[in-house]
């Protein structure tokens, strides 16, 4: 009773009060300690996986891959390469992806047909050794890349290798056009 006497002069009402307000912070304070006990645990690093957003080397000298991550893993982009038929040889063909996702550092992604030829990629994106972000190979995509080749039969040959593709340099992105 000495507690309640010390709250001060209102009735009943006033202590129901009070204590329904303390209850409140309490139960608040919990629920948003557990909110980033889960977040940190689910997410140790809490990376969204926009870091691994960038140009990537591709399999030969000049071509490249574009990986952008959005929200919820989904990730777009695509393959700009040197066509090897005799109709396209030495041409650039821009692959655009038709799937991608990223789960934690799982990267996926499958490109349209173009030309008879696609690709499939599934693996990881790891720390590479650039020292620095922004730097060559500070992220690096490991994996195993599937090339499938049509025919004119629509007969799909595939071919699949392990791949390494480095991030290049962040100063050397194509510079954003300016519009006018």
């Amino acid at each position: 009773m000495a507690a309640w006497s010390r709250i001060g002069g209102g009735g009943v009402m006033r202590k129901i009060q009070i204590i329904f307000i303390a209850v409140l912070v309490v139960c608040g304070s919990a629920a948003l300690g557990a909110q980033e006990t889960t977040k940190s645990a689910a997410d140790p690093d809490a990376k969204s996986g926009q870091d691994y957003s960038g140009m990537y080397s591709f399999q030969k000298e000049g071509e490249f891959v574009q990986v952008t991550v959005e929200d919820a893993g989904k990730v777009t982009g695509f393959v700009s390469r040197f066509g090897d038929g005799e109709s396209d040889k030495g041409a650039f063909l821009d692959q655009f992806f038709k799937s991608g996702k990223l789960e934690g550092n799982k990267l996926s992604f499958a490109t349209e047909i173009v030309h008879g030829i696609a690709f499939d990629f599934k693996g990881t994106v790891d720390r590479g050794t650039g020292k620095n972000p922004g730097d060559e190979g500070y992220y690096v995509l490991k994996g195993t890349l599937t090339e499938n080749v049509s025919d004119v039969n629509k007969k799909v040959t595939s071919h699949s290798r392990d791949v390494v593709f480095k991030m290049f340099p962040q100063d050397a992105a194509p510079t954003p056009a300016i519009r006018k």
